[in-house]
This record gives C-alpha cells, structure tokens and sequence, in this order.
C-alpha cells in the first residue's frame, strides 16, 4: 500500500525528480509560462506555489529557502523583486494549468501550459483577490460624510488633543 507519499514518482529517482522539478520552477519564474505534461504541470504546481510564498514573505530565511530550489540568481532576484510583491494580496492560486488539446507525438502524453496567473499576455484574466476587489470598491466610492460629520470630528479630534496637553 502507498500512504504517505506526498508526490507522484514521474518515473524517476527521487534526486532525478527534484533536480527536474528545480531546473522546471526555474524555467517557470523566468519565462512565466512552460509547457510540460500534465502530471509535470501538476507537480510542478506546488513547488512553484511554496516558491511564491517564500517571495511573499521577503525575509533572509525565505530568500534562502528559496535559493535551495532555484537554479539561477537574476531568476531569484525576479521571484522577489516582480514575483512577490505581485501576488502580495493574493491567498494562493498563483499559478494555472491549462490542459491542451493535442497530445504529445511519439508517446501520446497529455500536454498542457503551466503559468502565473495576473501576468501580462496572459491567456485567461484571473479572478481578482478579494482584496484588491474591496481596494478597488472603496477608490470608487469613497465614503460621503456631510459637512456637519466633518465638523464633529474636528472638534472631537480638538478635544483629545486638549486633553492629551492637561
């Protein structure tokens, strides 16, 4: 029986597998788009995923944890100087896989692209993150107070600092 075993095998040694993989992610954050099988794609997927979270967090232990995975420094510099601050309000979701409709030739293998969502030229505009979706409501329709709520909190505002001097 199998359990417990997070990954797919791919038919390979597992130092073969993460060298593919690593060499993969860093095709991936360098042209931001590759196309690969679709059990690649898949795992691919979620070391490309916990790559972007470590560029989310931007500190010195994140930057080496992600050094271990990617292969070239300008590729490193790219994950947490556009990659990291791109998806900084979004909760995951960062990359798409998209099955393609032909088949490899000589093997059959199904095909498909695997990419960064919120890209320019992507193929399909992502959902936005729900954050930047309130972000976006409140620049377009900022909140109305009437002149008498403005002087109420001047003059509340007035009082504090009054008794702030006391």
């Amino acid at each position: 029986m199998r359990k417990g075993n997070a990954f797919r095998q791919l038919s390979r040694m597992p130092k073969h597998k993460w060298a593919m993989l690593r060499n993969m992610v860093t095709s991936l954050i360098k042209h931001e788009r590759i196309e690969t099988t679709m059990p690649k794609a898949k795992e691919l997927r979620r070391v490309a995923e916990k790559v972007i979270g470590w560029a989310k967090d931007g500190s010195l232990h994140a930057r080496r944890m992600a050094d271990k995975i990617v292969r070239e420094k300008p590729v490193l510099s790219k994950l947490f100087e556009v990659l990291g601050p791109r998806y900084q309000d979004r909760e995951g979701g960062y990359t798409r896989v998209l099955q393609l409709a032909r088949r490899r030739q000589g093997d059959n293998a199904p095909m498909a692209i695997i990419e960064y969502v919120d890209r320019p030229g992507e193929i399909r505009a992502a959902r936005p993150p729900p954050a930047r979706l309130a972000r976006a409501m409140v620049a377009a329709n900022p909140p109305q107070i009437s002149s008498e709520q403005a002087d109420q909190l001047t003059a509340d505002q007035d009082d504090s600092t009054e008794s702030a001097k006391k």
